[in-house]
């Protein structure tokens, strides 16, 4: 990337949330206990769905990845993020920030893809329970894991390609907490229309069409839920889609307001608090999403916690 001058940028300066040093302070706290809370409660889904055998079936296979993917997603982001809220420089290197840019992107992208999968897995479970196992079988879900990985790392090398080419104008401040495709883009001069057609076509392929499909797989999952005979199998299939419906406007809503809006629409500050709710608050409540609201998974944990307090008596005996 180069200046309109044709001096090479070597650097970015990173604004942040806030200029205000209390404030700066007073998120650092609270950004750090998020983390923790992010790294204790994925890191515990994924230990959860390993040890124990009762969930060992592909709607935990997929949350896994779900946890896994909010761990790798936030470390990318908001230990560098806790570092600028306390530190003066704020200047980030070009091969930093692209790599920030292209890791998160990424790793959203793949979210985006395994959110509709989590949702087709609902599906077939509840409107063709008789042919679940054949049709979500463990090479099937293998499959679609790999896929949703693989779709999120090759669509963001080209879109972080394109973005990494536009030349700026003049300064390289980024009024943001993350290195962002569009905030990059709107250094950008001269005809930069193409670019925001391409992430806008981009959008509309991994944020409009999966809610698309998710609202209509909702909608004959609802259909089938009314027809089970058994009123506590009726809440159990409600409270297990309803967990992931939650996660899906969190994460999508977030998602769409930033990526889906005209540019010109928007205010100063605006969109680094929308990158709040995906960047830092979606990969702390999904795991309590489907922690609190899940019996399985609840009864899992209360066993791990049982096997690890046997051990440490045994141990000291």
């Amino acid at each position: 990337m180069i200046w309109k001058n044709e001096t090479i940028l070597r650097e970015f300066v990173l604004l942040g949330l806030s200029s205000d040093p209390k404030t700066q302070v007073a998120l650092f706290i609270l950004f750090t206990s998020v983390y923790t809370i992010i790294l204790i409660g994925n890191f515990l889904i994924i230990v959860l769905v390993l040890t124990d055998a009762n969930l060992h079936t592909p709607m935990y296979f997929f949350l896994s990845n779900l946890s896994f993917l909010d761990l790798c997603y936030s470390t990318s982001t908001l230990p560098r993020t806790l570092r600028d809220l306390l530190s003066i420089n704020k200047v980030i290197s070009y091969g930093e920030c692209a790599a920030q840019m292209y890791i998160s992107l990424s790793l959203g992208v793949s979210e985006c893809v395994l959110l509709v999968i989590m949702a087709y897995d609902r599906y077939v479970a509840i409107c063709y329970p008789l042919h679940y196992t054949t049709i979500m079988s463990k090479m099937v879900c293998v499959r679609l894991a790999v896929g949703t990985w693989m779709s999120g790392f090759l669509l963001s090398a080209s879109l972080v390609t394109l973005t990494l080419k536009v030349d700026l104008c003049g300064h390289n401040k980024i009024n943001h907490f993350l290195c962002e495709m569009l905030e990059i883009l709107s250094l950008g001069c001269g005809n930069i229309i193409l670019v925001e057609l391409i992430i806008f076509i981009a959008g509309l392929i991994f944020l409009l069409t999966p809610v698309t499909f998710i609202v209509t797989s909702y909608v004959n999952i609802i259909v089938n839920i009314l027809k089970i005979a058994s009123s506590s199998g009726r809440r159990k299939a409600f409270s297990t889609c309803s967990s992931h419906m939650m996660v899906v406007v969190i994460f999508y809503g977030s998602a769409m307001a930033s990526y889906m809006k005209p540019r010109s629409s928007s205010l100063p500050g605006t969109d680094k608090v929308i990158a709040v709710f995906y960047a830092i608050v979606t990969p702390m409540l999904n795991p309590m999403i489907y922690t609190l609201r899940n019996n399985d998974v609840k009864a899992a944990f209360i066993k791990l916690i049982t096997k690890t307090e046997s051990f440490l008596i045994l141990s000291c005996l």
